[in-house]
């Protein structure tokens, strides 16, 4: 598993950089044969070839290994911070860089709800989205496979799921001023924060300065300021 794991995470970050298997092999010294075995979790991988693919791809061995030990089993990360944190941009790309698998929260409770979250919350409330918010986070982390998660904004607020979520998970607060979160998510056409409400920013500080201390309970803060998504990924490796 462990191989597999790594097979996957190598192939990840060799696609990301658009490069051919013969690309990389070429630039590590190393038979496509041999890379080959290694990306399909067969190839008898010693420290040395490892950290001479590493060198080709431009990443530390540090980076590359991080997290394996986690990854046979129950290994989760998630993800938590308000709309606009990055959540499911740089939880993709977090995912395909440690071959898990990648699953978003919200998504998940409007599959299970049949509706929109938005009609969720106008038709049946929010005590019902917390119950399925609950219930998919439950399924999620009890599965066996390595997942990254990103959750809903406010999941922090509730109190014995965001208990259940910080003692089955690595949970990571991707953290960014007020001012960012309202313009990652208007660049993303979504313009909930901001339609209909004078005081926008205001508000969207106030809960901020409200979740902060829930946010910073999380195992490991990255702060996404100034930084790209690879930048945030290998930081949330790191850590």
């Amino acid at each position: 598993m462990l191989l597999a794991a790594l097979g996957a995470r190598i192939r990840s970050h060799r696609e990301a950089r658009g490069w051919t298997r013969g690309y990389l092999a070429q630039r590590a010294g190393i038979s496509l044969r041999f890379l080959a075995d290694v990306e399909h979790g067969v190839g008898n991988l010693s420290v040395q070839r490892l950290s001479e693919i590493c060198q080709a791809l431009g990443v530390s061995l540090g980076t590359m290994t991080a997290w394996l030990g986690e990854a046979p089993g129950a290994g989760k990360i998630a993800l938590v911070g308000l709309r606009g944190a990055g959540k499911s941009t740089i939880g993709s790309e977090l995912a395909r860089a440690l071959g898990w698998a990648f699953v978003e929260v919200d998504a998940l409770v409007e599959d299970s709800a049949g509706m929109r979250l938005g009609d969720l919350f106008e038709s049946l409330g929010a005590g019902r989205y917390r119950e399925l918010e609950r219930e998919v986070l439950t399924a999620v982390l009890a599965t066996p496979t390595p997942t990254v998660l990103a959750t809903g904004g406010s999941v922090v607020t509730a109190t014995e799921t965001w208990d259940a979520l910080r003692r089955a998970a690595k949970t990571v607060w991707l953290k960014a001023s007020p001012e960012s979160h309202i313009s990652r998510v208007g660049a993303q056409g979504d313009f909930r924060p901001t339609m209909g409400r004078a005081n926008a920013l205001a508000e969207l500080k106030d809960i901020l300065l409200t979740r902060s201390p829930l946010y910073a309970q999380a195992a490991l803060t990255v702060d996404t300021e100034g930084r790209t998504v690879q930048e945030a990924v290998d930081a949330i490796q790191r850590g």
